[in-house]
């Protein structure tokens, strides 16, 4: 039987249903600008503070202001106030420094420098295309001066800083040997990053470093795999031990000829919504690998290892990772020419949850010594080769 409902009443329902949508649309609304009030109340305090600042240091700092140094300190603390250790703001000179180095260019002169039990600066590593090589500096030398400046006295972090420098540019450098200071000027060169290293350690088994994830590593990655491969490697054990990490863009070009067809890793953004940030294609590298990791392994380094345990059921020898699952963003700021670093995602592989702050488990945990003079002290190193033996069959 059909029921039928008087035109009075259906206005009545109708007027009803638009009061109660009227109400609730008002009340968020409501809610929503009330939020946004208090955001640029928030904001107005925040400004007028740092106005009433700027006034204050003009009025009385004896010093000159140089407003471009002025300008990006203050947008260094912006993103220093987050208490985010990855995310920064880089200067316009920084910029550059980063966009060179992310390319697998270094600029300057090419040294590996540590604090020296003296204070001052040693060189512990010269690579090839250094121009300090042509004048004869070696490993051990020490840097005194730079530009005239005593090391003590600037300070370690500021000298080595102050090594940095533009393609082209001129540095002055006092270095002593045996006791007897020499002074050198050099000029900086844009040199090329060697982050891979590889050789046959059996006549089955072979040996790939990665020390960074650079623009270059993966041209230099796939040269370094397809030589081991040719002569014979039927395992190969990888070592990402101190790499810090680099370019995930890098990585995934490196484990892609090493994984099968599929989504490897993904990442999680502020949103919700989840993005493809490693894959690979159809051919893959069907051997044993093997993955030497430690407490300096971060970042893409992590994923590159847990990208081969989960997908390509690669062992983990080593000491647990750093614990560094999250993804920066670089931006350009068209006004300063310089740029913000940020932390804008979480990443994981399709198989396992984000290590952030957890870091990886190795599959065989091994303790190095603290000091590891040469391979000989590396139990890390043997203990890889011996579980590659045993992936191996013998």
């Amino acid at each position: 039987m059909n029921k039928k409902i008087s035109l009075g009443l259906a206005l009545s329902l109708i007027a009803i249903a638009s009061a109660v949508t009227f109400i609730l649309t008002s009340f968020f609304s409501l809610q929503s600008f009330n939020k946004k009030v208090i955001d640029v109340n928030e904001k107005s305090k925040k400004y007028n503070s740092l106005q009433t600042l700027d006034s204050y240091v003009r009025e009385h700092y004896l010093g000159d202001i140089d407003e471009s140094e002025l300008s990006d300190g203050i947008l260094k603390g912006y993103i220093s106030g987050l208490d985010d250790k990855y995310s920064r703001y880089l200067s316009a000179d920084e910029y550059i420094a980063e966009q060179n180095e992310d390319e697998g260019q270094l600029v300057g002169l090419g040294l590996t420098l540590s604090k020296d039990e003296s204070g001052y600066i040693r060189i512990d590593e010269i690579m090839p295309d250094s121009p300090v090589i042509e004048a004869g500096l070696k490993v051990g030398d020490i840097i005194t001066l730079i530009d005239g400046i005593d090391v003590l006295e600037a300070g370690f972090d500021e000298s080595v800083e102050a090594m940095r420098g533009l393609e082209g540019s001129e540095i002055k450098l006092t270095v002593r040997r045996g006791g007897i200071d020499k002074d050198y000027t050099f000029t900086r060169r844009s040199i090329e990053m060697i982050t891979v290293n590889g050789e046959m350690i059996t006549d089955r088994i072979g040996y790939i470093q990665i020390t960074s994830f650079k623009k270059n590593t993966p041209e230099q990655f796939v040269d370094t795999l397809e030589r081991l491969t040719s002569n014979g490697a039927k395992a190969i054990i990888f070592d990402v031990r101190d790499n810090s990490g680099g370019l995930v863009s890098a990585l995934s070009d490196c484990v892609d000829p090493l994984l099968p067809e599929g989504v490897i890793a993904t990442a999680e953004y502020k949103d919700g919504h989840s993005e493809t940030i490693v894959y690979s294609d159809e051919s893959s590298l069907n051997i044993p690998m093997v993955v030497l990791v430690n407490e300096n392994t971060a970042s893409a380094a992590e994923l590159f290892a847990a990208s081969l345990r989960d997908v390509g059921g690669a062992a983990l020898v080593g000491g647990k990772t750093y614990g560094k699952g999250v993804m920066q963003q670089t931006t350009e700021f068209d006004n300063t020419k310089g740029a913000v670093v940020l932390t804008v995602a979480k990443y994981r592989t399709a198989v396992s949850e984000c290590y952030d702050g957890v870091g990886l488990t190795p599959d065989y945990p091994v303790d190095n010594p603290d000091e590891v003079e040469d391979r000989s002290d590396d139990d890390q190193y043997y203990k890889a080769l011996e579980v590659a033996n045993m992936l191996l069959g013998h």
